[in-house]
């Protein structure tokens, strides 16, 4: 497995056929992707795309530290998850975050998806809420 920086059009596809499989692939078109601070990693087994995860410099309302980056659209292709990718993403992002001086992560985390962010260390801030025609989600954040 490899990690590299990605840009944001090589996400849309792996978004597209895990997050937003019934949608259309311009919902998988993030607003920010493009922006100046917001990085995109992928994961990479062999040479083809597994995983992805974008992260953008965007504060949440009810989180109180001054900065914070945002967790997005990572997403493992079926046939590879639960091999170590998504975690291997973060592990990636993490100092990349520090590096800009922010500590707060945050990300509104599938409800079948908690498990695995509280195994990374983030916690539940929030109750659960809908996203409509996503489905359910609980914001969550890990300080690094």
């Amino acid at each position: 497995m490899e990690i590299r920086q990605i840009d944001a059009k090589d996400t849309y596809n792996i978004r597209h056929k895990v997050l937003r499989p019934d949608g259309d692939i311009g919902e998988c078109e993030f607003e920010g992707d493009d922006k100046e601070v917001t990085f995109h990693l992928g994961a990479y087994i062999d040479k083809d795309l597994c995983s992805v995860a974008s992260f953008y410099l965007d504060n949440h309302p009810d989180i109180r530290e001054e900065y914070q980056f945002r967790l997005r659209g990572m997403a493992t292709l079926d046939q590879f998850q639960s091999q170590g990718l998504s975690r291997a993403l973060l592990k990636t992002a993490f100092p990349i975050i520090k590096k800009n001086h922010v500590n707060t992560l945050w990300c509104n985390a599938r409800k079948n998806a908690i498990g695995f962010y509280e195994k990374v260390g983030f916690e539940i801030i929030s109750p659960e809420f809908d996203i409509p025609t996503i489905g359910l989600h609980i914001l969550m954040k890990k300080t690094i």
